[in-house]
């Protein structure tokens, strides 16, 4: 039997046995782990595409939002929301919150996770300071019952991670390809950088999860009207003006950040700020 299986049945065995713990960080990574080595297998069946795990995008404030996992393929970024969670699941796309009804009547809450990767969708959006394809994907566990889910905005799907395959590869089919393996694998250089943070910038930005209230700008709605995330409406709206401000500092390095414009791509024209320090450092913040 070769490896991979021999890991896939461990994993899938480790899931059941362990899945009532209340160990809810374990779960999580637990969660993710098996649905990146689902994504990995995809390039098996011709659904080629670089895989990332737990991606902090720098947002202006100098704060992150972290992805859970990312598929960047020749048809666009697919950006999963990994719910590692058993019971019945409820809830709506408009709901703030959801519910995960357990066995004895006991119910939690959690926050709606199809807003919750709409902002990571808008800040990945802001960092690439380019237009592309994205598909929204939030996927559960394989012991939980998706009881009653409402979604009305297209380029938004809620499963559960045992149909995770299927879901990309019939995606996968209907979509045109929009980018080439250059632009692959230029999109994965520039985030793969964003997944070796230290324990110091990982505890920080639990911190600032657990002090933000629900209300701050981390918590919009995803796009409405297709899976094109539309970068100008997409840009935080406390980006430093031009004429009333000093150059902002870099929200990667810190550094001090240069007026340039957009040379290419759907930003062509546009001024933005750049990182002092490129091309060793990629930090930008759109205008407008």
């Amino acid at each position: 039997m070769e490896k991979p299986l021999l890991d896939m049945l461990f994993d899938e065995i480790l899931d059941s046995i362990f899945g009532s713990t209340s160990d809810n960080e374990w779960l999580g990574r637990h969660g993710e782990r098996l649905t990146k080595r689902k994504l990995k297998r995809l390039n098996y069946f011709g659904c080629k595409g670089e895989v990332l795990c737990n991606a902090y995008i720098p947002k202006p404030d100098g704060t992150t939002s972290e992805i859970d996992l990312l598929f960047i393929t020749e048809k666009g970024i697919f950006v999963i929301e990994s719910k590692n969670y058993s019971g019945w699941i409820f809830g709506s796309e408009e709901q703030f919150k959801w519910t995960v009804s357990l066995p004895g009547g006991h119910k939690e809450h959690f926050y709606n996770p199809i807003k919750q990767n709409g902002s990571h969708i808008k800040w990945l959006t802001n960092y690439l300071g380019e237009s592309c394809p994205f598909f929204s994907l939030i996927v559960f566990s394989e012991r939980c019952e998706l009881k009653k889910i409402t979604t009305k905005s297209q380029g938004v799907w809620v499963i559960k991670r045992d149909s995770l395959s299927a879901t990309i590869r019939k995606l996968w089919q209907g979509s045109p390809s929009v980018m080439s393996e250059e632009d692959v694998e230029r999109v994965y250089s520039r985030l793969a950088p964003l997944t070796n943070k230290t324990k110091a910038e990982k505890a920080a930005h639990v911190e600032n999860i657990r002090n933000r209230k629900y209300s701050s700008p981390e918590f919009t709605s995803p796009p409405s009207t297709n899976t094109t995330v539309n970068t100008e409406q997409s840009v935080s709206a406390k980006c430093p003006s031009t004429e009333t401000l000093p150059p902002p500092r870099c929200p990667l390095c810190g550094s001090p950040m240069v007026l340039r414009t957009a040379k290419r791509g759907a930003r062509a024209g546009k001024k933005f700020w750049g990182c002092n320090s490129y091309p060793k450092c990629h930090g930008i913040i759109n205008i407008d």
